[in-house]
């Protein structure tokens, strides 16, 4: 698991960015909000648009690895 914090200040766009507690980019003690422990920011990002609609995850902390395996074979059973 790892904690998450919501920006309080809006970025360039005016969305308003969810980091994890060791991101580079996350802002400073006073510039953000305590969100919670999840297992990813995709967790955390549900909590954080409950609070904020314009919430969105980090591009540098929050990038998603996720790979859909696809068995071809399933299909021919």
């Amino acid at each position: 698991m790892k904690f998450f914090y919501l920006s309080s200040i809006a970025n360039g766009n005016g969305d308003f960015e969810i980091h994890d507690k060791e991101c580079g980019s996350i802002p400073g003690s006073l510039d953000r909000d305590y969100l919670g422990p999840f297992n990813n920011c995709q967790e955390a990002l549900r909590k954080a648009q409950s609070l904020n609609p314009k919430a969105v995850c980090c591009d540098s902390c929050c990038k998603t690895t996720f790979q859909a395996v696809i068995n071809a074979k399933l299909g021919n059973r």
